[in-house]
């Protein structure tokens, strides 16, 4: 018999992509890279300033999924009256194209595209979020910086949450920031927010152990990479989770607010039931509009 799950999943992808690619209204670049880039949609009510509601598309860090299937989503937001960027960021390339810029070597993990890129995931969205309120300002003056609200989702929402706690990262770490970034607060949407919780199901197909460069790499670089233990942030932070999520199992989610408690913050927690990973992101599901409502709550 059928898989009602997969099947059920297979009915939610399908609808969240099929919405065609909105083009931006103006782009910028933050670095020389082609994957260094942000799109900007200005809010659809003519008004302003608006929030800014910077979007980490997912994809499980792999370079297939790029922030073009996020475009309807940013341009939902951008219709709730939203000033919106849309980041892309280096993911990991094809396991041939890895092993020839390592010079042989990988990530490990088998055939097809390898998840992330290290550090250059990490690279480009810290410079990306250091860029953002100056890029802002030139290419979409009908945003407010000051009230930005950080979402994302799947592997987006890890990056989102992994952003919001650059603060708290080892001394030493290249992207430490010497205090918060200035954020209204982060949406995480399904996040991969729980990297060993996440490793331990074998979330997106070993996609995390390749996001920081293999099992050998993993515990030498979880300390920097895993929001789970990049707590607490002091940044209001919310979670987005559908109950019948088999991409991103509702576990993982837990699994990070459950850390989060017990450093003594408190992160909100959204469960949708009859939800699974991808109406978070789908302009014409229910799930949708919620996922906008708990960013206007930070946004307003």
């Amino acid at each position: 018999m059928p898989d009602p799950a997969a099947a059920r999943d297979a009915a939610e992808e399908a609808s969240a992509l099929s919405h065609p690619a909105v083009a931006p209204d103006a782009s910028a670049t933050y670095g020389a890279h082609p994957d260094q880039v942000v799109d900007f949609y200005v809010p659809r009510d003519g008004r302003g300033p608006a929030p800014l509601v910077v979007v980490l598309h997912g994809g499980a860090w792999r370079a297939p999924y790029d922030r073009r299937h996020i475009t309807p989503f940013a341009d939902f937001l951008a219709r709730r009256g939203f000033a919106v960027a849309n980041v892309e960021y280096r993911r990991g390339a094809s396991l041939p194209q890895q092993r020839a810029e390592q010079g042989g070597g990988g990530q490990g993990g088998g055939g097809g595209p390898v998840a992330g890129r290290w550090p250059e995931t990490f690279d480009d969205i810290a410079a990306a979020m250091d860029a953002l309120p100056e890029l802002a300002r030139t290419a979409l003056p009908q945003a407010d910086p000051r009230r930005m609200v950080l979402t994302g989702h799947s592997a987006g929402g890890h990056l989102a949450l992994w952003a919001a706690a650059r603060h708290v990262l080892p001394a030493g770490s290249p992207w430490r920031l010497p205090a918060a970034p200035e954020l209204r607060g982060v949406v995480a949407l399904a996040p991969i927010g729980d990297l060993g919780r996440a490793a331990e199901l074998d979330v997106c197909g070993g996609a995390v152990l390749q996001l920081l460069g293999g099992e050998a790499e993993f515990e030498a670089r979880a300390g920097c990479a895993d929001p789970a233990v990049l707590l607490p942030t002091g940044i209001a932070t919310a979670v987005v989770q559908g109950r019948e999520d088999t991409v991103v199992p509702q576990a993982v989610a837990e699994s990070f607010v459950d850390a989060a408690a017990k450093a003594g913050e408190t992160v909100g927690l959204t469960l949708l039931g009859d939800v699974g990973h991808f109406p978070l992101i789908d302009p014409s599901a229910d799930a949708c509009a919620v996922v906008a409502e708990e960013i206007a709550q930070l946004a307003w």
